[in-house]
């Protein structure tokens, strides 16, 4: 069975509930609302049904908390175009 591990990193289901709900991403509050849902009972296949997204990924998601912690899930952009900043946009 899929378990968020919140005793290794001192973490409440609560406290991964209200760490989504602050949030700055809506990828980190997906993250974090998945691994609360998965303590409250969902399973990965439940999660992944509710988000759209595959439940392989929301395996992953708990796999990579488990491992590497809360810091893990905050999303953190890798790559392709950056986006436009204010200023540009605006000269157009």
């Amino acid at each position: 069975m899929l378990m968020v591990d919140v005793e290794k990193w001192d973490k409440s289901a609560e406290q991964l509930r209200q760490l989504a709900l602050r949030a700055e991403h809506p990828r980190s509050r997906e993250r974090l609302m998945a691994l609360y849902e998965i303590c409250d009972g969902k399973n990965a296949s439940q999660v992944g049904r509710d988000t759209q997204r595959n439940p392989q990924t929301v395996m992953e998601w708990v796999h990579r908390y488990n491992d590497e912690g809360p810091e893990a899930m905050l999303y953190r952009r890798s790559g392709g175009h950056p986006p436009l900043c204010p200023q540009t946009s605006s000269k157009r």
